[in-house]
């Protein structure tokens, strides 16, 4: 509520100090928080490695957004080197669950064959399955603007195969 100046005026110090006592007590999306504020700068100084720390630990326990905030962070090399593969890693863990911008994510390495070899049947896959999953019409309509660029580059038989693999597609893990 601090965090977000909901019922009460924001004070990011005052959101650092819950959560930061509901993090100690190991709860994920707590840790996730931390992490994204001191990302973010907010409370705290802008520290991006100590973000890494709390998304690592909120990652572990399976929190996909920690995982897909992971899988950005070596994407884009921010707070720790850049690793394609280890961003894959943290985007398809994301992804099984669920989540609509690890799932986006992954259609954009599968398009540019960063950290996999390119591959457009499994870009389109991705890119339908955010664009069905998403709750942010801003992450439904990009979704669909990148499956359909990467559609124009496709086959009838390979837009068909990626179709078939989203629809067989079933959610994993946490």
């Amino acid at each position: 509520m601090y965090d977000n100046g909901q019922g009460v005026p924001q004070d990011y110090a005052e959101a650092m100090r819950w959560h930061r006592l509901a993090a100690a007590q190991g709860d994920a999306s707590a840790q996730y928080n931390l992490g994204v504020m001191y990302d973010n700068g907010q409370g705290v100084p802008q520290d991006y490695a100590e973000a890494m720390r709390w998304f690592r630990l909120a990652a572990a326990q399976g929190y996909a957004f920690a995982q897909s905030n992971l899988g950005v962070r070596y994407d884009i090399g921010r707070g720790v080197p850049q690793d394609y593969a280890e961003a894959m890693r943290w985007f398809r863990l994301a992804a099984a669950q669920g989540d609509a911008f690890a799932q986006s994510n992954l259609g954009v390495m599968y398009f540019n064959g960063r950290g996999v070899p390119q591959d457009y049947v499994q870009a389109h896959k991705w890119f339908n399955l955010s664009a069905a999953r998403s709750t942010s019409a801003d992450t439904r309509e990009r979704a669909v603007e990148k499956r359909d660029i990467v559609a124009a580059k496709m086959t009838a038989a390979q837009i068909g195969e990626a179709q078939r693999l989203a629809r067989e597609w079933k959610p994993t893990g946490q």
